[in-house]
């Protein structure tokens, strides 16, 4: 694993390693096992970040599930526009279904605030939500997370799925951003 890395203008430190992050998954799941026991959930995480999030969480279910992506964003290259933009859409019928949204990340939570009436108006029998990372502290949404990995402070992080500029997806641990002064 490496201790930095260096991503387009910006270096990074390791900050969690992929061992601590598959351990908080495993918790995860642990926990939706526990809570979906005779049940079929649906599974939507909400891509471009949430796929490996997705994937690994999937390996650790021991339950039957099924899984559907929705690509939403509400940035136009790196500002926030406050609409939501729905790129790639849910087609499951979703009445009756307990549906869980998985997340990469939750900062400011505007996105999900965004985007959950989308999923409520189709009248799902649950809807809860799972993040691998939470920002308590950059939170400006009334939400409720349901299944929290590891809670982080507000710091600029890349690597398991997260990305700066698209680079750094693909790294198996999560790095944070060192201020330039520090580089």
């Amino acid at each position: 694993m490496e201790k930095i890395v260096r991503l387009d203008d910006k270096t990074f430190k390791l900050y969690k390693s992929e061992s601590e992050i598959l351990s908080a998954i495993r918790q995860i799941a642990h926990h939706i096992n526990d809570d979906y026991i005779g049940k079929r959930p649906l599974l939507v995480p909400v891509l471009n970040g949430a796929f490996m999030f997705a994937a690994d969480l999937m390996k650790e279910l021991k339950l039957d599930c099924e899984l559907s992506f929705v690509k939403a964003a509400m940035y136009d290259g790196h500002q926030s526009t406050g609409e939501l933009d729905t790129l790639i859409g849910l087609h499951e019928n979703i009445e009756g279904r307990h549906v869980i949204i998985i997340e990469d990340i939750v900062e400011s939570g505007l996105t999900l605030q965004k985007l959950l009436p989308s999923f409520s108006e189709k009248n799902p029998a649950s809807l809860k939500i799972t993040s691998l990372l939470f920002k308590p502290f950059a939170l400006r949404a009334d939400l409720n997370i349901d299944y929290t990995g590891i809670e982080i402070p507000n710091d600029f992080i890349v690597g398991y799925g997260l990305d700066y500029k698209g680079l750094g997806r693909n790294l198996r641990d999560i790095y944070q951003m060192i201020p330039d002064s520090e580089s």
